[in-house]
């Protein structure tokens, strides 16, 4: 092989190897770009397998605020059991994830023990405080194994969703 053979077969290598290397890194850049609002079915897959690992008992680690909370699947639903010092309480567990990602339990049928609503406008509001409605279910946030609860509000916005705590967070914590 002469010396202008190797030559031109070096650069007809070179070329094929740049159309390669090229190809390549088109293909990546393709599949890096995603619509917005595409779901992946990873995530698709990792929001169910979260789901089923939100099944189990949840206990408080205060012991001013004895709270337990025990959430099963039943076929296709789940269910809990909420029990506190003064109450046992069952009903229909609902798992949700907002447009952020933040995931939610919400549990039906749990009647707050106290609420006054927006106060902040109490002297224009034309609903007497005893015509409101005492609002009915609890929502958790779900952070890997653990159950948070807002339990009370402030001046502006009075409640109490669980008088037995007196904490303003209840933390429920996966065994």
């Amino acid at each position: 092989m002469t010396i202008c053979n190797k030559l031109s077969y070096f650069f007809y290598l070179s070329f094929l190897g740049l159309i390669v290397i090229s190809c390549n890194k088109k293909t990546e850049t393709t599949a890096e770009q995603k619509p917005e609002n595409a779901i992946s079915v990873t995530n698709a897959k990792n929001l169910v397998s979260v789901k089923d690992s939100i099944s189990g008992t949840y206990n408080s680690k205060t012991e001013d605020c004895n709270i337990s909370l025990i959430i099963s699947k039943n076929q296709k639903d789940y269910h809990y059991i909420f029990t506190t010092k003064n109450r046992t309480l069952k009903g229909k567990a609902i798992f949700s994830q907002n447009s952020s990602g933040e995931k939610f339990i919400s549990l039906e049928g749990i009647k707050w023990d106290e609420y006054e609503g927006d106060i902040s406008n109490e002297e224009n509001d034309s609903i007497p405080a005893k015509e409101l409605k005492i609002p009915v279910g609890i929502d958790a946030l779900y952070v890997k194994d653990t159950l948070t609860i807002q339990n009370y509000g402030n001046a502006m916005n009075s409640y109490t969703k669980i008088s037995e705590c007196g904490l303003k967070y209840i933390q429920l914590i996966k065994k």
